[in-house]
């Protein structure tokens, strides 16, 4: 159940929360993401000062340093409209967690509740903020996918049925049926430092799944679940296979626009 109530796009300027894993690891993905909404006529910007959400430091138990970078991220993003972010996981902290870490605080708990209510993650945006089911998305080359839904976004945001959907209606994508779709990868954040031997098995075991899957790629929207499972491929001597959302939608509605 939210923690706030939704508030709908209605033609307002989106602002990209790009998270830090993106921004370190896969600035890519953060610019595909700004490339599919502005390709459907959305106005973007980003708010240089952004940092984290405070995630981190939150699982760990440290709330008063997780409420100082929501602090941050609260001033950051105090005036915008719409905030769309490429992380289901950074999405549910927003939405779920800063109203509970200022509920003692009623002038910021005000602000926490009204930016849990204008976040989306990026899929759940495309489908259920903008009502958009099929993308003008065509991929280069016939390929299979599988779907990984990552565990804070299915699980706090019941995200999965706008990203299959979007893929769906992707060009020379065949989007496969999976019962691992649901099964953690193993990554789980801090877990898989404090828990290395457990989440390593975790890792192996799905690795196996996708590799009984048959799939060209596997297809997810956080991006510490991608490095998780493309760095075991990687170490198992395989190429990475796990593809972000955003960047395959982003190559389809290039291709499909490009006339190639």
């Amino acid at each position: 159940m939210e923690s706030a109530t939704r508030t709908p796009f209605q033609g307002k300027r989106v602002s990209l929360f790009v998270t830090c894993m993106v921004d370190m690891l896969s600035p890519q993905t953060g610019m595909s993401v700004v490339a599919v909404l502005e390709h459907l006529g959305l106005t973007v910007d980003f708010p240089v000062g952004q940092t984290c959400c405070g995630q981190p430091a939150f699982n760990a138990g440290y709330r008063n340093e997780a409420r100082q970078v929501a602090r941050h991220f609260i001033e950051t993003f105090r005036e915008a409209e719409v905030i769309v972010t490429p992380s289901g996981s950074c999405a549910a902290m927003v939405r779920h967690e800063y109203p509970r870490l200022f509920a003692g605080e009623p002038a910021l708990l005000a602000e926490a509740e009204r930016l849990a209510g204008i976040t989306w993650e990026f899929s759940e945006f495309i489908v259920d903020g903008l009502g958009i089911t099929d993308l003008p998305a065509r991929l280069p080359q016939p390929q299979t996918a599988v779907c990984h839904h990552a565990c804070h976004g299915l699980r706090q945001l019941n995200l999965k049925e706008a990203a299959e959907t979007l893929l769906d209606s992707t060009g020379n994508l065949t989007r496969q049926s999976w019962d691992n779709s649901e099964i953690c990868c193993g990554f789980g954040g801090l877990f898989a430092v404090k828990m290395a031997d457990v989440s390593g098995a975790m890792l192996h075991k799905k690795l196996d799944q996708i590799a009984a899957s048959g799939a060209d790629c596997v297809v997810t929207g956080d991006i510490s679940c991608l490095m998780h499972m493309n760095g075991g491929l990687e170490k198992q001597g395989k190429r990475p296979l796990v593809r972000h959302i955003a960047d395959v939608l982003a190559e389809g509605i290039h291709h499909e626009s490009s006339g190639e």
